[in-house]
């Protein structure tokens, strides 16, 4: 096990050094600079602070002078905001895990439950209403999802906010939670019941009914473990779906996250901002899908690390 952890962290080092170099070109070829502005700043002005963040070295020294710092763990200073930017990200991080985790947690108990469900009642009408449900919710994209639970919820019935507010309380987080889970919802139910269907086919399962055992004991100790291993892979692109899902939600909800800082960073054309959000939701993209493959092997013992 560990032989194969050191792997794919040895293997992720290339793959992040993809990401940022691909990242680093994008947003330095976009047209405009981090201090482009609508009142025009003096030439001298500008000139001493394109000297201050190092912007007159030619790209590439430009480019490995900011991988230096990331391997010191220095993200740089902001350039359009004040401080550094991990200080940024460390700052905007627990709204961002507060909605993706209560996201991702709210998609699989739901998702399991009446995935399962709809396998157990196999062609009945549950099972049909599921399975719209499933379909409706993977063709609707998110950023027409949430508008529209904050014109029903918010605006027309009242009973929830319609953006973040720093006054307090938790209100605020059933909107954006749940236009973030809904997608996700459809998908794992539509994958769990297809993945139970096969599970409750198979021979062992007849043997278990043979002894007298209940449905609810057949999915709890022979079918759940399982009928969970596809959703399990699957919570590697759930993960990444629900990261950047939240760059569109925390916009629409006004939510102070990594999203909201990603998209003002871009923007405002703040290089190091994007650079180091970029970095971070890829790190922890390949850290997450590592932990899920590390999970997969608990739940088959047939699948041996090497």
């Amino acid at each position: 096990m560990a032989q194969y952890v050191l792997r794919r962290l040895l293997a992720a080092i290339p793959t992040l050094f993809v990401v940022i170099a691909v990242a680093f070109m994008l947003i330095r070829f976009t047209p405009g600079g981090p201090f482009d502005e609508e009142r025009v700043v003096p030439p001298d002005v500008e000139r001493a602070l394109i000297e201050a963040y190092n912007l007159d070295d030619p790209l590439v020294v430009q480019f490995f002078d900011y991988l230096g710092g990331l391997v010191r763990g220095d993200l740089g200073p902001s350039f359009r905001f004040e401080g550094r930017v991990g200080d940024l990200i460390v700052a905007a991080l627990p709204y961002s895990l507060t909605i993706g985790l209560l996201a991702m947690l709210l998609a699989l108990s739901v998702g399991i439950a009446v995935g399962s469900w709809a396998a157990i009642r196999k062609n009945s009408l549950l099972d049909r209403v599921v399975m719209a449900f499933a379909m409706t919710g993977i063709s609707i994209p998110i950023f027409v999802i949430a508008p529209l639970l904050v014109l029903v919820f918010a605006v027309r019935l009242g009973w929830l906010p319609a953006a973040w507010s720093s006054s307090g309380g938790t209100a605020w987080l059933v909107l954006p939670v749940l236009a973030l889970a809904l997608p996700q919802i459809a998908y794992i139910a539509r994958m769990t019941r297809a993945s139970m269907i096969d599970v409750l086919a198979s021979g062992y399962i007849r043997t278990a009914r043979a002894q007298g055992l209940t449905t609810a004991e057949i999915l709890r100790y022979h079918a759940l473990k399982p009928a969970m291993l596809p959703v399990l892979s699957y919570l590697g692109p759930a993960i990444a779906a629900i990261l950047t899902g939240s760059i569109v939600i925390e916009t629409i909800f006004a939510i102070p996250g990594l999203g909201q800082l990603f998209v003002s960073g871009a923007d405002a054309r703040d290089y190091t901002l994007v650079l180091g959000v970029v970095a971070f939701y890829a790190t922890l993209v390949m850290a997450l899908n590592l932990v899920v493959d590390i999970l997969y092997g608990f739940l088959d013992p047939r699948i041996r690390y090497r």
